[in-house]
């Protein structure tokens, strides 16, 4: 399970250090893709194949189901993590998610988020300002 918080940098290259900790979770290969809320998500291969199967089980008739589908699949590119753990970010995926220098790696139970660190500590606080009504809502889901 991928938990936590870290800060790293993309380097001249758009490569981009996954923490080590986590690097034998996320394996040699794995898939980066557009997330929701403007951050990049980044699946293990095995994670990624559940994912695409609960997409291409969504009904095609529905606007929704396709755009979601358009999203997530349209923009996911396999990545190899090289002999010291960094991944190359493509740069449509940067522009998407708005990534500058300085990123946060948030560990999502199966998946990593790429933040840009500004836009990381905006969605941070507002979410955590929000908790309270947040666990009230969610409250109904058993949780």
């Amino acid at each position: 399970m991928f938990i936590g918080e870290y800060s790293y940098s993309i380097d001249d290259k758009k490569r981009l250090a996954i923490p080590a900790k986590l690097r034998q979770l996320l394996g040699k290969k794995a898939v980066i893709t557009r997330g929701l809320d403007n951050c990049l998500s980044l699946y293990p291969i095995k994670e990624w194949g559940k994912l695409a199967e609960k997409i291409n089980n969504l009904p095609l008739s529905g606007a929704d189901a396709r755009g979601f589908s358009r999203l997530m699949l349209t923009g996911a590119m396999e990545v190899n993590l090289d002999n010291l753990g960094r991944i190359l970010v493509p740069d449509f995926l940067k522009e998407y998610a708005s990534l500058k220098k300085k990123v946060v790696i948030a560990g999502v139970s199966n998946r990593l988020e790429i933040w840009d660190e500004i836009k990381w500590q905006e969605y941070k606080r507002k979410t955590e300002s929000a908790g309270g009504d947040i666990a009230e809502r969610l409250k109904e889901l058993g949780i």
